[in-house]
């Protein structure tokens, strides 16, 4: 009896299967609905578009219109009013004066930019920043697959780990009640409970670990798709891992230094450094703008002046920097600086990107290795604990002897998943380090799960 319970424990540990669990492709597709990292990204795509619209307008004309409407009464009082003096023979009255003026002007003005190396080059930046805002949000979408990955098998794992665990505990609970029953009929020492009350103990303890684990995985995953997660679907059993390809590291590390989204966002960053410079250096060149106005005038009122006027002109305005304080030249050395730091992020950014296709495939390929080393220790891991059954039942195995065999299958099992697990997703870094993740290399990973 004890072996058949045995089998059908090990068996329930790894293959349950919820009907109604969601597979990797529908986690992602809530992940994309609720992910705030990346829905900000989304966001930034969005400002970042709008870059090339703001550089151009400083290359377009700009039209203002302005007016102006002013009331002005005058009233002036002498201090000899109402006297009588002599002017050129005639007798005259000294009386007060005032006017009454109403001021109505309007203009529309016209300048049209015709030499502004700056603006230029702050164009020519609107368009790299633009750019800029396209890498980054195509790296944002690799790194949501990866996240999304990632979090998904690190709940299966938990959960490989919490069953394991169980599986373990309910036979451990086995032998301790057969080794009790055993000393209780003296064919067994109190050694054998004491060990089997250990072991008991020391998996319980291990159980609340791993259920804290669980809850910790789900909770992470739940933080990117915005919800709690529903059962997930596992692995199939004995699920077959292929090799990238090419099965050679050197395409990939070549594609990292060259596609990754990461480098790409660099080299467009070290060229609008560059840009700086020379629209810094546009501060000592001249400027030259086209200059239309037209405008009205009307004064009415108690005044000589009063009537309509109508101003209309055209022609070009020029400036030329003489000195500025060395502001100027400040901020070209500045500019010249930063260019130097983008120019060495680059770099730095090109050598972590083929660091991480290294990695990556050196865990896609170590992986493998290691799975089919795991696949071979399972059936040794069985083979052991079946063989110190029957020596335990015939009197040549002692209780510890079960334990630790039942402990190193358990272990086995756990480390075999994971190791599959930590396959699959160095798959997944090894393209986003090469630039050529896409949604679509997740339906061969979503196909090696349970339907």
């Amino acid at each position: 009896m004890q072996k058949p319970l045995i089998a059908m424990l090990l068996a329930s540990a790894f293959v349950s299967f919820d009907a109604n669990a969601i597979d990797l492709i529908q986690v992602y597709q809530q992940a994309l609905a609720n992910d705030a990292a990346y829905a900000s990204a989304r966001a930034s795509l969005a400002a970042g578009r709008e870059r090339v619209t703001q550089g151009r307008a400083g290359l377009l004309p700009t039209i203002a219109a302005s007016g102006s409407y002013a009331k002005n009464d005058n009233d002036f009082s002498p201090f000899n009013q109402g006297q009588t003096v002599v002017i050129d023979g005639v007798p005259t009255v000294i009386t007060g004066s005032g006017s009454d003026l109403r001021t109505n002007q309007y203009g529309l003005s016209l300048t049209q930019p015709l030499f502004r190396w700056d603006r230029w080059q702050t164009y020519e930046q609107s368009k790299l920043a633009q750019a800029i805002a396209e890498a980054q949000f195509a790296q944002a979408q690799q790194d949501l697959i990866t996240r999304v990955a990632q979090a998904y098998f690190d709940v299966l794992a938990a959960q490989d780990t919490l069953e394991s665990t169980r599986a373990q505990k309910s036979a451990v609970t086995e032998q301790l009640a057969s080794a009790k029953r055993n000393f209780e009929v003296g064919t067994q020492t109190i050694t054998d409970t004491h060990e089997a009350q250990a072991a008991y103990d020391l998996v319980v303890a291990q159980e609340f670990a791993a259920v804290n684990e669980l809850e910790n995985r789900r909770t992470m995953l739940q933080v990117i798709i915005g919800q709690a997660p529903d059962a997930l679907a596992p692995l199939q059993a004995g699920v077959t891992l292929t090799s990238p390809q090419p099965a050679v590291v050197d395409p990939w590390v070549s594609s990292a230094e060259t596609q990754n989204y990461g480098v790409t966002a660099s080299e467009l960053a070290l060229e609008s450094a560059k840009r700086d410079i020379s629209r810094n250096r546009a501060g000592h060149l001249p400027t030259l703008d086209l200059v239309a106005n037209t405008g009205r005038t009307n004064v009415s009122g108690r005044t000589l002046n009063s009537g309509d006027g109508r101003n209309n002109s055209i022609g070009v305005q020029w400036s030329v920097p003489i000195f500025s304080g060395y502001a100027v030249t400040s901020r070209v050395r500045e500019s010249i600086a930063l260019e130097d730091r983008a120019r060495n992020d680059l770099e730095s950014t090109r050598r972590n990107a083929a660091l991480q296709a290294r990695q990556a495939f050196l865990g896609v390929n170590s992986g493998m290795a290691q799975v089919k080393a795991l696949e071979a220790a399972e059936v040794s891991s069985q083979s052991a604990l079946e063989s110190n059954k029957l020596g335990y039942q015939v009197g040549v195995r002692i209780n510890i002897d079960v334990l630790n065999a039942q402990r190193q299958l358990y272990s086995t099992r756990t480390d075999l998943a994971r190791a599959r697990y930590n396959t699959i997703l160095n798959g997944l870094r090894l393209k986003a380090a090469a630039g050529s993740l896409r949604e679509a290399d997740l339906v061969p990973v979503n196909n090696l799960l349970q339907k």
